[in-house]
């Protein structure tokens, strides 16, 4: 990982990606458009992809499992959470509080501008507040899982979602969608952007947390680049 002062441009500051993004799969509705106006102008392209990815993953198996978030509001919701999922990495939404917590809140925020109910609301927050949370995400409400095992599947731990999945070829379908959302070296862009966020305010990544993890490799190696060791 670089120095604080080096930190390479992508892990801050957003960018035009090298090749137009397919938008087809965005739900032609007002909340999902919001959701990808606000993602696609925030996000730097390797964090934009890797959310992108979760949504086609997430969406992917709410398909297969006859979830309510395969359509309708529902996968508004869905949408939003994963579009949204990291936004608090970025500078725009680096307030006080961890980054899976300002983009809850961010998304809460874009989530009330439509006028969605609370409970819905509270439903995607939970969904972006807790996807860094092994054993919680998983089982603490259905749109909070399946950001979750997507999360989780586009960075290579695939057990939890094959369970859910059942035999399909998964190498196909991440090598269907990673061919039209590239990777652009999202572990190491994302891990840069949480730490960078540590470094200027320790309290973002408070004890027991992701962010810690990060930043304490980070400490204990902040000549390191690369993929940051705690990711």
């Amino acid at each position: 990982m670089c120095p604080p002062s080096s930190f390479p441009p992508s892990a801050t500051t957003p960018q035009q990606p090298p090749t137009p993004i397919p938008t087809s799969f965005i739900p032609q509705t007002p909340i999902s458009q919001a959701a990808y106006n606000l993602a696609s102008t925030t996000l730097p392209p390797p964090i934009l992809n890797h959310s992108i990815r979760v949504y086609l993953y997430a969406s992917h198996l709410a398909r297969h499992s006859s979830s309510p978030y395969a359509s309708g509001l529902p996968q508004d919701l869905l949408f939003t959470a994963c579009l949204l999922h990291d936004i608090g990495a970025t500078p725009r939404y680096n307030g006080s509080q961890r980054f899976e917590v300002e983009g809850a809140d961010a998304a809460a925020a874009l989530l009330r501008q439509h006028d969605v109910i609370e409970d819905d609301v509270h439903a995607v927050w939970i969904a972006i507040a807790i996807h860094t949370s092994p054993h919680i995400a998983e089982r603490i409400s259905e749109v909070a899982k399946l950001v979750r095992l997507a999360v989780l599947f586009d960075f290579g731990r695939e057990d939890g979602y094959r369970d859910a999945i059942g035999d399909e070829d998964l190498g196909e379908l991440r090598k269907g969608f990673e061919g039209g959302h590239e990777r652009l070296g999202i572990e190491t862009v994302l891990g840069d952007a949480v730490v960078k966020q540590a470094v200027d305010r320790p309290q973002k990544a408070p004890a027991a947390s992701w962010p810690n993890n990060l930043y304490k490799a980070y400490l204990a190696e902040p000549w390191w680049e690369g993929v940051n060791k705690g990711f």
